[in-house]
């Protein structure tokens, strides 16, 4: 790999990964019910899905998946099916009320919130896409494969990590704005409707 192929990857992948999706969506949403410090752990979640997915598409997968159309569409209808029951849940989601002194509901466990990132990760159409079509590109096959693998998956940790952060930044900035409980409803169908959005974008995607 060439110093000109890592810049071409710094490149796209700084701009995709700015592009928001589930993955940015979901970090965004859990610093504004949860807060930041503890939407690290959904970060965390978030990473395992895609250091998974970047690691078997070195190994292979995303042959592998254009061999196997029918191994593609398995994994595409449970990410269709994880992604729509995640945007019934955000507009299902409960809203505080504007009562400063109402009880708060309970918090999930870090375990739940680290589980839920994992699954939103392993479902998201722009990572699938990523890691099976776009990231092999990257490798040079007449040079050695393990340098090449941990530039690459390194610079993915540092580019991917910063707009997590941003993100959740972002988000606690807004949870002042959603304490009204009319914005917070509001706010769950449109993030809702976005993940239902996301889950047709991957019904209708093609490796």
């Amino acid at each position: 790999m060439t110093l000109q192929t890592w810049w071409l990857f710094v490149t796209a992948l700084f701009l995709i990964a700015a592009t928001p999706g589930p993955n940015m969506l979901h970090v965004m949403v859990q610093s504004i019910h949860h807060g930041t410090r503890r939407s690290i752990v959904s970060m965390a979640g978030l990473m395992t899905a895609n250091l998974t997915y970047l690691f078997a598409s070195a190994l292979g997968l995303g042959a592998l998946l254009k061999a196997s159309p029918m191994l593609f569409e398995v994994l595409r209808y449970a990410g269709v099916a994880y992604l729509v029951w995640l945007g019934i849940k955000a507009w299902r989601a409960p809203v505080g009320s504007d009562d400063a002194e109402a009880v708060k509901p309970a918090l999930p466990s870090l375990r739940a919130m680290y589980v839920t990132g994992l699954g939103t990760g392993l479902s998201n159409p722009k990572l699938i896409v990523f890691s099976t079509a776009l990231f092999p590109q990257f490798i040079d096959t007449g040079r050695p494969f393990a340098p090449q693998l941990a530039i690459l998956i390194g610079t993915f940790i540092v580019i991917e990590s910063f707009w997590f952060v941003a993100y959740a930044l972002g988000g606690r900035s807004l949870a002042a704005w959603l304490a009204p409980a009319n914005r917070q409803r509001l706010f769950n169908r449109v993030t809702g409707g976005m993940f239902v959005a996301f889950g047709a974008a991957l019904f209708g995607s093609r490796v």
